[in-house]
Order: C-alpha cells, then structure tokens, then sequence
C-alpha cells in the first residue's frame, strides 16, 4: 500500500482574517505531526510513505494534483486544522479525481473537536483522533475491512450510511516509545525563519500537554496532562539533527521549562558534546530564574518566547494566565541579563479590553525591552473556555464556527472578542501595535547591529517594509 501524507498550501488559510503581520514573513517549519506519523508506519509496517509538503515546496493546486498522480496512492492523509480546512478540502478533492478509489483521511484538531461535522464533508473517507500514532498502524493494516476498524480506538468514518466513532485512545505515557520524525522525507534544507540566524532550521516537539488553564488555548488532541520525553531520548533526536547539517532547532513545546531538572539534564548533555546547533524554546515567566537562563544560553539557546498577552493585569485575570506584570518584568529582565533573545506574545482584544487597555499593552511591550514582539487580535477559537463564554454571554450571536464546521466557505471570518471594540478597530490597533513597536529608531539601529548575514537581512528586510507599509 502507499500512504501519501500532504501538508496542504496556505492558499485559502483563515489566519489571513486574523492579521499576523509579521507572523506571515516566519519561513517554513517542517510538518512535524505527518513526519511522526511517516516514520511510525516505516518502522511498524512494510507499506510505503511519502510527505509531500506543498508549503516549502510552493506549490499550487495543478501541481499538487499532478505529484498525487505520479505517486498514485492508496491513502492520502492531512492534518487539519479549522483555519486550513478550506485547503485541505481542495486537496481531498483533487485526490478523488485523480482516483476516486483513494481513502482520505484526517487528523488533527478540527476532526477532534468537529468529529461529525467533518465527516460529512465531501471526499473524506476517515477521521483519526487523539495522538495518531495511537491508531496509525492498526487503521493502515486494516483500511479494508470496516468490521475490523470498529475495534481500533480513535477513528470515525462511515459504514451503511451509519456513522461509526470507535472510543478516543489513551494519551501516550511513554514518548520515548515513539520514533524520531523522518525529516529527510522532505527537503528539510528548504526551512526558514524570519528569527532564525542560520539555516537550515528545524522544529521539534520535547513534551506534550500543557497543565495550564488559559481560557483562549485549547489543544483537544493532546491533552491536559503534561508528558515529557526523557533527556537522553531528547538529546538523541538532536544528535540526529546535527548529522543532517541543521543549525537551529525551534523548540515547540507549549512550555520548555515546566520540569526543570529535565530542562537542566538537556543543557548538561549540550555542553558536554558542544554541537554547532542552536535552539528556541516557549516559556512561562513563572517557569525561569537565573540560574536555569544561564545554563539555557551556555547550552546554545538563542532565543525564548514568552506568552505575555496583556499588559494590563485585570485582562490577564479574565485570560486565567496566572501570571503578573511584575513576574514578566523580571523574567525579561534576568533573560536579557543571561544574554538570551526574547519574544513576547501579546493578545489584542481580549475581555473587557478597551482601547485604554490596548495602549497599556504596546506600551508595556516596549518597556520590557523585548527583541521582538508578535502581536495578534484575540480569536475565540472552538472548544475554548473563550468561545464557550461569548456564546454564553451574548458576545458572540451565533456557533459561528460549527456553521463553519458544517459548511467550511474560504470568505469565512472568524469572529473576535467585540465587546468593546469591533473588528475594524481591533485590526487597526493591532496595526498600530507593530509600528509603535518595530519603528522605533533606537530599536532598528540595536538590530541592525545584530545582524550576522545577508539572507537574515534580507528576511528582516522583507518584514520591516511590511510593518512600514500598514
């Protein structure tokens, strides 16, 4: 059997409707959930697997089209997302006209939270939810025959007009159990990033789960329980990593630094063996002290990305970030101190959020004195704590995005968080945001002296003249 996994263009992605200015100009991460999934079924089956990613590749609709008639599979699967599944439809119908008798099948999110919605869509044949690796080999061997599929966990799909749903599959305890992804299934030295100070880039996942309760996060398919991977198992994946010529490594755990000794035992390890290869992680401002950012940067950590959100603590109260202004200053302070890059997520049009507010915000962006600062308008996203309270409130009017669910059209826009301020306030303080803070003359000098080549001032180039052009 061939199994085509597809990483779907961003040709008809909702986040256009969500402006991320400078989100747009990051480069290309690798698919790291299909790449898991690829290197699952070759080391657990004899069925062949292919990863096409249309994205760093920059291919169009035609062209996709045609590499699913040169390989001619028997499955294609995509990971899907709510904001990308407009594309991955096309994709799904493309492969049924190349051979109507494909089996589509999707994972992801969108099919966890929307199971019965998605399966009625036009050209899907089967969903997967949960971790895939749970179900991946038990669903390929048996693709054919539905009365075995009904006893494998974590799969919908439709037998005599009968909508099937077998029992969501327990979250894997043990993650060093699962094989590293096989990156040299894509053309790995295509991935780029607009932070990034060498290439090629890479991603990787080290834990899963995240304990926390933010209302405007929710990640269905991988559960509330954090799960780490060892740091042996860690540091054999980096190994891997250096051998393929990979200079940087975007670390994308929801938080890096929640088990501390784990995070210390993987920078000992680094230090020991002093690999060329550097790395980014996502923290929490409560997760870090001195001590721990030293080792990080002695370890090779460029950069940390901090979810910051607000800069007003009554709005972080109603995010149930559980954190404080005052814990951000420090963390910023004493990462800049250990001589770490930082990044600071902030929200736009949250609860309660005025434009008195919003000021309080890009202000405080600035006076943390963050190297870079990614600013988005807040999206209630499906099955979020957020979403679940606009509707209950009245502030969202309708289920908009199960209607979406249900008839996914590419003029869709999702709907913010519009109590005080509307849509087209809201996109133009997020503008506003990014000129406060990328225009700021002592700002662009400090990072015109940070430049180390060409291509990274090429990239930053490019994103600068964005933020000049809004």
């Amino acid at each position: 059997m061939k199994i085509l996994l597809i990483n779907p263009p961003d040709l008809n992605t909702l986040v256009g409707n969500n402006p991320e200015i400078i989100e747009s100009e990051r480069g290309y991460n690798p698919p790291l959930g299909l790449l898991y999934l690829a290197s699952y079924i070759k080391e657990f089956t004899q069925h062949d697997v292919k990863v096409l990613d249309t994205q760093v590749e920059e291919l169009n609709f035609d062209q996709i089209k045609q590499e699913i008639q040169d390989y001619n599979p028997d499955v294609v699967g995509m990971t899907t997302m709510s904001f990308t599944i407009s594309d991955c439809l096309t994709v799904a119908e493309l492969a049924k006209e190349v051979n109507k008798e494909i089996k589509v099948v999707f994972g992801g999110p969108h099919p966890h939270i929307f199971p019965k919605e998605t399966i009625n869509l036009p050209n899907v044949d089967f969903l997967t939810i949960g971790e895939g690796e749970s179900t991946i080999v038990d669903f390929i061997e048996n693709i054919d025959d539905k009365e075995k599929l009904k006893q494998v966990p974590g799969l919908i799909f439709k037998h005599n007009e009968e909508i099937i749903q077998t029992p969501l599959p327990p979250l894997i305890e043990d993650l060093d159990k699962i094989p590293f992804p096989n990156r040299t299934l894509t053309n790995y030295k295509k991935y780029t990033s607009l932070l990034a100070k060498r290439s090629p880039i890479t991603t990787m996942i080290t834990s899963r789960g995240c304990p926390y309760k933010c209302i405007f996060c929710d990640r269905p398919h991988l559960g509330k329980v954090f799960r780490a991977r060892s740091a042996e198992n860690v540091i054999k994946e980096i190994e891997e990593c250096v051998n393929l010529g990979i200079k940087e490594i975007l670390i994308y755990d929801d938080t890096f630094t929640i088990d501390r000794q784990r995070a210390i035992d993987i920078c000992d390890e680094l230090i020991k063996r002093k690999y060329d290869i550097t790395f980014d992680i996502r923290a929490r401002v409560n997760t870090v002290d001195l001590d721990l950012l030293k080792k990080l940067k002695k370890a090779g950590c460029e950069r940390i990305h901090f979810g910051v959100e607000s800069g007003n603590q009554d709005v972080l109260n109603k995010l149930r970030k559980g954190i404080t202004l005052e814990q951000v200053r420090h963390a910023f302070k004493l990462t800049k101190k250990a001589g770490i890059s930082t990044l600071g997520y902030f929200m736009i049009g949250s609860p309660t959020e005025t434009k008195e507010t919003v000021m309080q915000t890009i202000n405080f962006a600035k006076s943390i004195n963050c190297d870079f600062a990614h600013f988005t308008i807040t999206t209630p996203f499906p099955s979020t704590d957020l979403y679940r309270e606009g509707l209950a409130n009245g502030i969202i009017k309708r289920d908009y995005w199960r209607e979406f669910a249900e008839n996914p059209t590419k003029d869709f826009k999702p709907p913010f968080w519009e109590e005080n301020l509307n849509r087209d306030e809201l996109i133009e303080l997020v503008k506003l945001a990014y000129k406060k803070f990328y225009s700021r003359p002592f700002y662009l000098v400090k990072r015109l002296f940070k430049i180390r080549s060409f291509q990274e001032l090429k990239r930053k180039t490019r994103a600068g003249i964005k933020v000049l052009r809004l």
